[in-house]
């Protein structure tokens, strides 16, 4: 594959977030259509957008925006080249000014709602230590803390009549615990709401429009499960059973029904509850990954994205009334040819403890009889979170440069229900390793992989899975990439901010009682069984998995004699982004840099 066909590729415009202002007739978006990310506004009766900003918008997105309560303005998030240090800021549609709200280079700050009359921002921050929420006053400028925890708050909704906001939190000895709370718009009064049991994961996605009902999901019964909850009667009521993993949305303006997500084997799909009878409708949507739950005004379509292995995002409007799909934003794809996109399967394979794993499968297309293939297992970051059947530029690159793609959700993962998920706490490098393992014997299956040619990538976890899967069963790897990974843990722990400390003491358990384990599972310590050639990537800005975790495994390699090449004995290759943290996978230009730099790897490597 030529360099011009990568770049076609990796320039394949995306657009992140898209979010209906509060008339429900208009909606804004993220977009890299001019080949950098910025914020657009489309009308919705007439399908016009324009772009609203000029280069004041982050290239590397890692948080959200906000309408004003007049849809007159967008609040949103920016950081510095990735560091995850975000000052929030407000651009008028109108006049194109921007205005900076906040002024906290050290610490991160992300929208969460508005006060329904306008006149106050809620807003979560670290700016007094632990992820918390705080006001702020539009006119002037005043910021109150209104929750003071030694946990994370979670998220958080300001009710429509101005007499509560709902958040969620986890003041429980269960640290995989999260439940919904409830306090007076000063903070004021502040006690939990909802609980269904110890344990369970509870959070609110919505409040209808005359604030007596809330949008509700749980995972008590093990998968999750979406519900609303009366406010006047503390009675709630589920939808479908627990059969899939489904999660609340939206609620429709008349408070009629209620707008879910289905996830069901790296399938996402939108369906339909009735409040009153409970009755589902499923949604005759193209098939994909159809995500989002936005109602427009009247209740009269539903705004989701919808893509699939072969096709990029689109932005569709489905009108609930016609069962019509209108595009609103289709693909732009400049010459490439549709059919040049190569099509996943989804397997399933035998693990350990008698688990099954489902995984997304790629391989090129008219494979030569008794021609052998290199193979790569993509491990995903997270670790909760999960692979889904949706397009990947990358993965079109790298299967149409004749590599097979292994793509497992293993245990850990999202989308399997809480049991599954909850499988790796404490185990962290353990059975979550052992089904990554058994994707490698599975390949061995596929008559067309030859597996002495068998390679492992990821980012984050997955590059933290890259690093400990070449030192605990380095004769099973030809080569490795490791992509802003982790080698050690107890390091980590000590360099991150409270949020991600308490994500760290949720996978692990009490730092003070599991420090043997930080230590057991992290990389470092074993890099003298390694016999992998390793490209280890990394941004200098990374706040959620530092440099320093590339930088110390990079001098403990050439310690053990290992040197820094791209060919012979004991060599690594090494790469740092000066212009980037945790992945830019929005920026077109990090895009490309990226995707040339694994695939020339691993062509060579494999």
């Amino acid at each position: 594959m030529s360099d011009d066909l990568i770049e076609k590729l990796a320039r394949i415009p995306q657009f992140y977030m898209p979010s209906l202002n509060h008339s429900r007739d208009k909606i804004a978006f993220y977009w890299d259509i001019t080949g950098r990310v910025e914020l657009y506004v489309m009308n919705l009766s007439t399908g016009d957008y324009k772009q609203i900003s000029d280069g004041e918008v982050p290239r590397a997105l890692r948080s959200g925006f906000l309408w004003t309560r007049d849809d007159k303005g967008i609040i949103f998030a920016k950081d510095k080249d990735g560091d995850e240090k975000h000052n929030l800021y407000l651009l008028n549609l109108t006049t194109k000014e921007i205005e900076q709200l906040t002024n906290t280079p050290s610490f991160q700050e992300h929208v969460a709602h508005s006060s329904p009359d306008g006149k106050q921002l809620l807003f979560r921050s670290t700016r007094n230590g632990q992820m918390n929420l705080f006001s702020l006053d539009f006119e002037t400028k005043e910021i109150i803390e209104l929750t003071n925890y030694p946990r994370p708050v979670l998220g958080a909704l300001w009710s429509p009549q101005n007499n509560f906001i709902v958040f969620g939190y986890n003041d429980t000895e269960n640290l995989q615990n999260s439940d919904i709370w409830i306090m007076e718009p000063n903070g004021s009064n502040q006690r939990k709401l909802l609980s269904m049991k110890e344990g369970s994961r509870d959070g609110v996605t919505d409040i209808s429009e005359d604030g007596k009902l809330l949008a509700i999901t749980s995972d008590f019964e093990g998968n999750s499960r979406a519900g609303v909850y009366y406010l006047d009667t503390d009675e709630i009521k589920w939808f479908g059973d627990d059969r899939y993993q489904e999660y609340s949305g939206k609620l429709s303006k008349n408070g009629e029904f209620l707008v879910c997500i289905r996830n069901s084997k790296a399938t996402i799909s939108p369906l339909i509850y009735v409040l009153d009878s409970g009755t589902v409708r499923i949604l005759d949507f193209p098939p994909g990954i159809a995500a989002g739950s936005a109602v427009t005004k009247n209740d009269e379509s539903l705004i989701v994205t919808l893509n699939s292995s072969t096709s990029p995002s689109k932005l569709i409007k489905y009108n609930l009334n016609e069962d019509k799909v209108e595009e609103l934003l289709p693909p732009h794809l400049g010459d490439l040819n549709p059919d040049f996109f190569i099509a996943d399967d989804y397997v399933e394979y035998p693990s350990t403890d008698n688990l099954t794993i489902g995984a997304v499968l790629y391989k090129p297309k008219n494979i030569e009889k008794s021609k052998k293939l290199p193979a790569l297992v993509q491990v995903h970051g997270g670790p909760t979170s999960q692979y889904l059947r949706n397009f990947s530029m990358f993965d079109q690159i790298l299967v149409n440069n004749g590599f097979v793609i292994l793509k497992p959700n293993f245990r850990g993962s999202t989308g399997y229900g809480r049991d599954f998920q909850d499988l790796n706490n404490e185990d962290i490098g353990g059975g979550d390793f052992e089904d990554v393992v058994a994707g490698v014997d599975y390949l061995k299956t596929l008559d067309y992989v030859d597996s002495s040619r068998i390679g492992i990538f990821g980012g984050s976890y997955g590059g933290y899975m890259t690093f400990w899967a070449t030192v605990k069963k380095p004769d099973i790897w030809k080569a490795g990439a490791a992509s802003v990974g982790i080698t050690d843990w107890k390091l980590l722990h000590d360099e991150s901010m409270p949020h991600f400390k308490h994500y760290l003491h949720m996978m692990f358990g009490k730092p003070d009682e599991k420090w043997d384990l930080y230590n057991e599972r992290s990389p470092i310590h074993f890099v003298e069984n390694l016999k992998t050639p390793l490209l280890i990537v990394h941004g200098t800005h990374d706040p959620r998995c530092p440099i320093t975790q590339a930088r110390i495994y990079k001098d403990k390699m050439l310690e053990l004699g290992w040197k820094e090449g791209t060919e012979g004995e004991k060599t690594f290759e090494y790469v740092e982004h000066t212009d980037i943290g945790h992945g830019g996978s929005t920026d077109q230009e990090f895009r490309i840099r990226s995707f040339k730099t694994i695939l020339d790897f691993f062509k060579r490597r494999l």
